[in-house]
């Protein structure tokens, strides 16, 4: 409990905050959130949602908002996900492995920078049931191609049948197997620097091997989209060392420094980064 806080006989409601403070001192997370508090009566004080500092005054001091439940539910009533995706989520979440399901928010997004590229040739590096592909496949045109790269079966042929349901399976080019063979493959028949978009949401261990195939394959000025690069907020906590993390880490380090695109880390889903060819 925060020190020099006079509560007399008043309650506190407190906001789930993100599980990555948790282990953090307490004068840490006191630097890092600010509460605004409601008076009801004279007795009970209620947090309203909590904002993030960056704990380096260098930066003015900025807020910025961090989603409590309450205000994520409210982000994903705003969200307009057509009825052929809302059923591939429901169906999926009653599935083994749904927290790998893109969020409807991330969904949105992909397939709204998908339409700003005007992309027409898309790469998709880990699929599960489809629900990132299929937001994709559902804006491309009619002549548009979505390559979907996925090694496992069963949840492959969820998302085919969507797919099909959906009315886009002209659209998709399932390559079922290892991604990083199937990448190898497609440059070796000469599709270097041919496609628009990419999205990566598989092996986090792979995601440097994954970007550096997917530079040779897509043009300049396409994008490439790398999911989870917040890694559940495990990404920034000095305790957290499995090779998952180190991987997600290292890769996030290297992006920095690496000239070759733009970037811009998005603090959606899990955290998005979103590279631009140059």
């Amino acid at each position: 409990m925060l020190t020099g806080l006079a509560l007399n006989r008043c309650s506190i409601s407190v906001c789930r905050t993100a599980g990555t403070l948790l282990n953090r001192p307490t004068v840490s997370v006191v630097r890092s959130l600010k509460f605004s508090y409601r008076l009801i009566g004279n007795c009970s004080i209620a947090p309203a949602d909590p904002v993030v500092v960056a704990e380096d005054v260098k930066y003015g001091n900025k807020e910025v908002i961090s989603l409590t439940p309450r205000l994520y539910d409210y982000v994903l009533s705003n969200v307009r996900e057509p009825k052929i995706l809302r059923q591939l989520r429901e169906e999926t979440s009653k599935m083994r492995g749904s927290q790998m399901q893109v969020s409807p928010d991330q969904a949105q997004l992909l397939a709204m920078l998908v339409q700003l590229l005007g992309a027409e040739r898309c790469i998709e590096v880990g699929v599960y049931t489809g629900y990132s592909s299929l937001a994709v496949a559902l804006v491309l045109p009619e002549s548009g191609c979505l390559v979907a790269c996925e090694r496992d079966s069963n949840s492959l042929e969820v998302a085919k049948r969507y797919y099909k349901l959906a009315g886009v399976s002209h659209k998709v080019n399932v390559k079922h197997g290892l991604a990083a063979e199937s990448l190898k493959s497609m440059i070796q028949n000469g599709e270097g620097s041919s496609y628009d978009f990419a999205f990566v949401d598989a092996d986090k261990r792979m995601y440097q091997d994954y970007f550096e195939l997917l530079l040779q394959l897509v043009r300049v000025g396409g994008v490439i989209v790398m999911d989870n690069v917040l890694w559940h907020g495990r990404v920034s906590d000095p305790m957290a060392n499995d090779a998952k993390t180190i991987s997600i880490r290292n890769f996030n380090k290297k992006l920095m420094d690496d000239k070759r695109v733009s970037i811009s880390m998005v603090p959606i889903g899990d955290g998005m980064t979103i590279c631009r060819k140059r």
